[in-house]
């Protein structure tokens, strides 16, 4: 960001260290004062050995848990006084449409036709996520801090082995887009790569 003129500046942060937590936003509380865009995109999946849900080890979803729910909300708790100082801060959950109930059970779904493992911890942890979305959304509704959850969709990145069919720069344009939303911009939706069956891609708000 620095070689393309950005005024970047690292944050040791570790979303399960309730200590290290405190400290960003203590730091971001003395450097600026006031936060404009929380994005959190904290997640891990638990690996193969999640396995199928009668064979889930419980210590995987504890720990999946941990980061992709537990995380977020830590997070946004430390730094949400520094997000009301902002003049319209915007909160960003990075989720997947496969935490969506609807397009997991719709049998006209691609994400039925994927063959994906059929393990818990990441799936529901991300259905988890998109309801912390929807009460924080309902908490801000009467201030300017607009909450919602971002799909990036099935991008290629080490989380998959690098198997997604998106760039990370497609998949990052969800999270800006959801980060500068306008006063009049939307809070407590589900947003991002709508998939289609014929691979077009386009971008809009999914079903839960």
């Amino acid at each position: 960001m620095r070689d393309h003129g950005g005024d970047a500046h690292p944050v040791q942060l570790d979303v399960t260290d309730e200590k290290s937590v405190r400290s960003a936003a203590e730091w971001i509380d003395s450097a600026y004062g006031r936060l404009d865009a929380l994005v959190n995109n904290a997640g891990i999946t638990g690996g193969a050995e999640s396995g199928a849900p009668s064979a889930t080890p419980l210590a995987t979803l504890r720990a999946v848990y941990e980061t992709n729910v537990f995380g977020a909300i830590a997070v946004t708790n430390a730094m949400l006084p520094l997000l009301r100082r902002a003049p319209a801060a915007r909160i960003v959950n990075v989720s997947s449409e496969v935490g969506s109930l609807t397009a997991m059970t719709d049998p006209e779904s691609p994400l039925r036709n994927l063959n994906l493992p059929p393990s818990v911890p990441y799936p529901s942890s991300k259905s988890a996520l998109n309801m912390v979305t929807v009460m924080y959304a309902a908490e801000l509704a009467d201030t300017p801090i607009k909450v919602n959850a971002a799909n990036p969709g099935y991008c290629a990145t080490g989380l998959n082995g690098n198997s997604g069919f998106r760039t990370a720069e497609q998949g990052a344009e969800v999270s800006v887009h959801l980060a500068t939303l306008p006063d009049d911009g939307p809070s407590g939706v589900l947003w991002g790569d709508l998939w289609t069956e014929g691979g077009a891609n386009s971008s809009g708000v999914l079903s839960w």
